[in-house]
């Protein structure tokens, strides 16, 4: 026996809809309906799920910022030495930043802690790709091999930057 009655979103009263939050079951239209890999959900399901995995101190996100500048700029220092190898060295680099920051906040999440944790990766990563730069515009110093230490560097700031930052966006409560 099925109900034959429409069924109306319940923020846009004027709005019919077959859709319902996979969360409290409340009837939601397109507008409203955020997917998730679980199904569709209303923005406040939504909204008060993402308030649960917010766990972060205050001081956890300078913590972060503070790990993944010191240790991407220790990654540049390593960088500039091994030239070609960095397209091996530059991933782990970015994956013993992000297990450091995990140790550090006590694997506590926050939106912004993975986003202070980049901005420290990039400035770190930033001293010697300009040094390079510098390097390069120097005529006559450099030459070619300058123009290889620059995209060794520049390839590291861009990977260890974007390594931390998926690594640890993607942390996994368990």
């Amino acid at each position: 026996m099925s109900d034959s009655s429409p069924l109306y979103c319940a923020v846009h009263t004027n709005i019919e809809t077959g859709l319902r939050c996979n969360n409290c079951n409340k009837p939601i239209c397109p507008k409203c309906a955020v997917r998730t890999p679980t199904g569709y959900r209303c923005k406040e399901c939504v909204r008060n799920q993402q308030k649960i995995f917010n766990t972060a101190s205050w001081y956890d996100p300078l913590i972060s910022f503070v790990i993944a500048i010191v240790l991407s700029f220790l990654g540049s220092l390593l960088a500039n030495v091994i030239g070609f190898f960095i397209l091996f060295v530059a991933p782990i680099v970015g994956i013993v930043i992000a297990e450091a920051i995990r140790l550090a906040v006590q694997r506590r999440r926050s939106k912004r802690l993975f986003q202070a944790a980049a901005l420290g990766a990039a400035l770190g990563a930033l001293p010697m790709l300009l040094i390079a730069i510098l390097r390069l515009l120097n005529v006559g110093v450099g030459g070619f091999w300058g123009l290889l230490g620059l995209i060794w560097l520049a390839y590291y700031a861009f990977t260890v930057t974007t390594t931390t930052f998926y690594r640890l966006r993607g942390i996994r409560i368990g």
